[in-house]
């Protein structure tokens, strides 16, 4: 029976995985000689040293319930990148979503800031770390970083292991135990669409910036909560608002640098 290529590399990758054990499989991804082919950019492309996020999430707070309730932001970017709407829990697809303190910050201690902050519904989302622990655990790159900070994902080389998902300390990775493509209400031909079997998560809107455009969940956004710009130009807005105040990053003490930021 001809095998096709993604059931070779499941195949391989259940093979290396045996053979050398999960301890060993970052030093052996890091080594793959698989060439990564970003897409190239257009003229009019945004060109950042390394990208990032800030969300202000007073702003989100004094933008209502109803704003929070149907957040345009999370609309905005699962009908840009053909997200389904799966009613099991357990089965659904997430590239941003909301969540509560508990869940966002279990790790602070500061009494205070937990009084402070559990009123606020966060926005969530991969935080594109620059230290990615995903990256380095998957046997075929079908995770990698771009050299603009952006962590990927090409579904094409993705074999269904989940690893990244293991590898991942923020939940940001969703995996399709199903067709995901009888729950869309409508595609959008302009960004490609998956199927069973491969893992997906927030890319930052990395097409939509090599076309000069800013991520649509932050074009969306009413209340302009979100503010997408350079985190390695000092001069540049999301930089100052950093400068000027304060800021919390989920579970940055586990040296992964992300790069979304909570103004609180």
């Amino acid at each position: 029976m001809a095998l096709n290529r993604r059931d070779f590399f499941r195949i391989l990758g259940i093979g290396v995985i045996s053979s050398v054990g999960v301890a060993g499989l970052g030093r052996i991804s890091s080594r793959a000689e698989i060439e990564v082919v970003e897409h190239k950019a257009s003229p009019q492309a945004l060109i950042g040293k390394r990208w990032g996020m800030v969300i202000d999430m007073k702003k989100c707070l004094e933008a209502g319930e109803e704003c929070i309730n149907n957040c345009k932001a999370i609309k905005a970017c699962h009908i840009t990148h053909n997200v389904p709407s799966i009613p099991d829990k357990k089965k659904e697809i997430k590239w941003i979503w909301m969540d509560n303190f508990i869940h966002t910050f279990p790790e602070l201690e500061d009494i205070r800031l937990k009084e402070h902050l559990k009123k606020f519904p966060f926005l969530l989302l991969c935080n594109h770390c620059d230290n990615p622990p995903c990256v380095r655990v998957c046997p075929t790159k079908a995770t990698y970083k771009r050299k603009d900070g952006i962590v990927m994902m090409d579904f094409h080389r993705c074999i269904g292991c989940r690893f990244c998902m293991a590898g991942c300390p923020y939940g940001a990775r969703s995996f399709n135990w199903i067709d995901p493509r009888p729950y869309l209400t409508s595609i959008n031909p302009e960004f490609p669409s998956r199927k069973a079997g491969v893992v997906e998560k927030c890319l930052f809107c990395y097409q939509r910036l090599d076309e000069g455009k800013l991520p649509a969940c932050v074009e969306a956004c009413p209340s302009k909560a979100l503010i997408f710009g350079d985190l390695g130009d000092p001069n540049s807005e999301i930089m100052q608002i950093l400068k000027e105040r304060f800021a919390l990053r989920r579970k940055a003490e586990l040296g992964t640098q992300p790069s979304v930021y909570y103004l609180i």
